[in-house]
C-alpha cells in the first residue's frame, strides 16, 4: 500500500524573493590611500547652490518660493538635496533669483568638478561668477562665446 498524501499548500513565505546583502560601499572612484570617495549626488550640488544664490542675495526662502511659485516646504527640501526637482521647478526657482537655468546648471557643474566660481554681483542682481569662471576658463569675456554645458549621466 502506498501512503499518498495531499501536496502541502504554498505559504507566502515562500513566493518571497531571497535578496542577497548589498555592500554598503559607495560605487565611483576609489581612493587607494583610504576609504572609497563617495560621488556627490546631481540634486545635492543644485540644491547647495540655489541656497547660496539665495543667501548671497539676502532673500528669504519664503520669497523666492513666492516668486517661483513652489511652495516653501518643497524648495526647502531642494535646497537641502532631499527632493530630486524637475526641470521646471529648477528653472522656476532660477528664475526667482535672477539666473538663467543654464546658469544654475553650470555653477552646479563647476561646482561638481571642484572649482570654485568667485562670487561677483554686478548692480543689477544677475549672477556673474559664471561669467566669471569663463572669463577664467577662456581668458576672453563671456559675450558671444556660445558656450555650451554638457551633462553626462
Amino acid at each position: 500500500m502506498s501512503s499518498s498524501r495531499a501536496p502541502e499548500p504554498i505559504r507566502a513565505d515562500d513566493r518571497r524573493v531571497r535578496l542577497r546583502p548589498v555592500p554598503n560601499e559607495p560605487r565611483g572612484p576609489r581612493r587607494t590611500d583610504g576609504p572609497p570617495v563617495r560621488e556627490p549626488l546631481w540634486r545635492d550640488l543644485v540644491g547647495d547652490v540655489l541656497r547660496r544664490e539665495r543667501l548671497a542675495r539676502g532673500r528669504t526662502l519664503k520669497d523666492v518660493a513666492d516668486a517661483a511659485r513652489i511652495s516653501m516646504p518643497y524648495l526647502s527640501e531642494v535646497e537641502r538635496g532631499r527632493k530630486e526637482a524637475s526641470s521646471e521647478v529648477l528653472a522656476a526657482a532660477a528664475r526667482a533669483l535672477g539666473l538663467d537655468l543654464a546658469d544654475l546648471l553650470a555653477l552646479a557643474q563647476h561646482r561638481l568638478a571642484g572649482e570654485r566660481p568667485a562670487a561677483e554681483r554686478p548692480s543689477d542682481g544677475r549672477a556673474t561668477s559664471l561669467a566669471a569662471v569663463r572669463r577664467a576658463a577662456h581668458g576672453r569675456a563671456p559675450h558671444g562665446d556660445g558656450g555650451a554645458l554638457l551633462l553626462a549621466a
